[in-house]
């Protein structure tokens, strides 16, 4: 039986709102029991109240690995095994290399460290309950590409990437194909992070359902890197730059040579080519 059954239980973290919220909802529409993992607040109560009665809202700090072992430890004596683990909790702040150290801490402890947490917290029991499962972690384009001026996000979304693949192959030694891990890559998401303030969504921008619902379609085909386009960014375009990022080490360009003075025309000539 697919993880993405009826009465299978989800647990996502960073739930109260933005993709992670639009990912509970689709859960519970697949009839599966939600669990919504965020810091306590009125956004936590109303995001699980939305779904109705088949969610329920839990209040922890990802950035605290004991709170998140003892929610686990919670989670399965009361509600049995988890089918589906979203580590989805996230902030946006941070800065370049040389910002503030308490945003660093911040966004590092939240972005890569609630993502192990999540992982180590919950995945030895998914493996255990020899059921099937997926893990999801989102990731980011910034953690591939890493566009300077947030250099803390990109490092911790780089992180995620690299976590996650290797959390694939571990599942795939220990559990062949029945407990598999997929990195979730949002492009331009209308969200409260990403918001600003705004009220009307962008016109380049999707919405946190379009990117649950590729997510979705995505796992169902059988990808790991869930790499979403938007309105303003195709895929082709988003092969083009992953190929020019990587070509920076193969060819020993400047590093962000996409953004280097003396690079700028010419990576500009290749993504018209």
């Amino acid at each position: 039986m697919s993880a993405l059954s009826q009465d299978k239980l989800a647990v996502v973290t960073g739930g109260a709102s933005g993709i992670g919220l639009a990912a509970a909802t689709a859960f519970a529409a697949l009839g599966m029991r939600v669990i919504i993992v965020d810091r306590a607040g009125a956004a936590l109560d109303a995001a699980s109240a939305s779904i109705g009665s088949g969610a329920l809202a839990m209040a922890v700090d990802v950035a605290d690995r004991a709170a998140m072992e003892g929610l686990a430890a919670t989670i399965a004596d009361r509600y049995g095994p988890v089918s589906v683990l979203m580590n989805n909790a996230g902030v946006g702040a941070g800065g370049d290399v040389l910002a503030d150290p308490a945003e660093w801490h911040l966004v590092l402890g939240v972005n890569l460290m609630g993502v192990v947490h999540g992982v180590q917290s919950f995945v030895p029991g998914m493996i255990a309950s020899e059921a099937a499962g997926l893990v999801i972690n989102t990731g980011s384009k910034q953690g591939i590409t890493q566009p300077p001026g947030n250099t803390a996000y990109n490092v911790s979304k780089a992180g995620v990437k690299a976590l996650t693949e290797g959390l694939a192959h571990t599942l795939r030694q220990k559990t062949g194909d029945r407990v598999s891990a997929h990195l979730l890559i949002p492009g331009f998401t209308f969200t409260g992070m990403t918001a600003r303030g705004a009220v009307e969504q962008p016109a380049g921008a999707w919405s946190a359902d379009q990117v649950v619902a590729f997510m979705l379609a995505g796992i169902a085909a059988g990808d790991f890197y869930l790499l979403c386009p938007d309105n303003e960014t195709t895929p082709e375009q988003d092969r083009k730059r992953i190929l020019w990022a990587a070509g920076d080490l193969a060819e020993n360009r400047p590093a962000l040579s996409r953004w280097h003075p003396d690079w700028k025309d010419r990576f500009d000539r290749y993504m018209a080519e």
